[in-house]
């Protein structure tokens, strides 16, 4: 089993990247023992103090994998972020922050300076293409930009990759660096201010020829619609693909639907992750099916 370590992390520089985006590089004497997978979407849990604290109350890891917090301790508000980048000779941690009205880590991330602790546990990666491929197609909104431009970033020269990220206007589009193999296209709307177009544009793209992958990152109920379309009308292998619901839109008002159901209905829904006699894609299309007849 993998050691999960839980890092405190201390902000050190603050920078406005766009209207909708903050990129805070953390460091100090917490990041010793970090380990990065070194996989482009890796991701992990920031643990944020509440607004009456300048320091977040951090969990210990346990031997299990997991976390918990010690006896009498109120659990510190915890989101999932990716890692835009890690220097380790630096020793510096870089996260790129999605700001809005309202929310624990955007509210957190807008009042950030340098001096502010948060606490982060070890990473773990998602992005995983067969090693043959020729082609990759990303696309992402907002949420998923970080993490698309870091596997834009680090794509390999012999494979064509081409890059479709959302975000609500020009004033968000960021200025990367990539490899001449690396094709990028912005796309706006979405994220929270107009309908997404995530799946519109996955079933415009037309994809080449040859073995490939498609990575695609955004709002949690618009992610089902593209992983129907990869799975089931373009009947792609698993090994092919990758999607990943970053976001929920009107996420307080889900979870009181989800917390509103019967226990035993709760409870249904979470055994079915337990059955290891099928595969999770099969488990994921029973999944997103009871969710939809229940509204969710």
């Amino acid at each position: 089993m993998s050691v999960n370590l839980v890092h405190r992390i201390v902000a050190q520089r603050v920078e406005r990247l766009s209207p909708g985006m903050v990129r805070i590089v953390f460091g100090g004497d917490g990041l010793q023992g970090f380990v990065s997978t070194g996989v482009g979407d890796e991701y992990f849990r920031v643990f944020f103090p509440e607004d009456d604290q300048t320091e977040p109350n951090l969990p210990y890891p346990t031997d299990d994998g997991y976390w918990a917090f010690p006896d009498g301790v109120e659990p510190a508000p915890m989101r999932t972020y990716t890692v835009r980048d890690w220097d380790a000779a630096a020793n510096e941690l870089t996260v790129d922050f999605v700001v809005h009205d309202g929310g624990v880590a955007a509210r957190w991330a807008l009042r950030a300076q340098p001096g502010d602790v948060v606490g982060v546990n070890t990473p773990k990666g998602l992005y995983a293409p067969p090693d043959d491929i020729r082609w990759q197609l990303l696309i992402a909104d907002a949420t998923g930009l970080p993490a698309a431009a870091r596997l834009a970033e680090t794509a390999p020269a012999d494979v064509r990759t081409r890059v479709v990220v959302e975000v609500a206007s020009a004033e968000d589009e960021l200025a990367i660096a990539l490899p001449a193999s690396v094709e990028l296209h912005w796309v706006h709307g979405g994220n929270g201010h107009a309908p997404t177009r995530i799946e519109e544009i996955l079933r415009a793209s037309e994809l080449p020829d040859g073995p490939g992958y498609v990575w695609v990152a955004g709002e949690t109920k618009a992610t089902r619609g593209v992983r129907k379309h990869l799975r089931h009308d373009l009947r792609l292998p698993a090994t092919e693909y990758k999607v990943i619901g970053y976001w929920t839109e009107n996420a307080e008002a889900w979870r009181e639907r989800y917390e509103a159901l019967d226990e035993d209905t709760q409870s249904r829904l979470m055994a079915m992750w337990d059955d290891d006699t099928r595969s999770a894609e099969d488990i994921e299309d029973d999944y997103e099916a009871e969710l939809e007849k229940l509204g969710l």
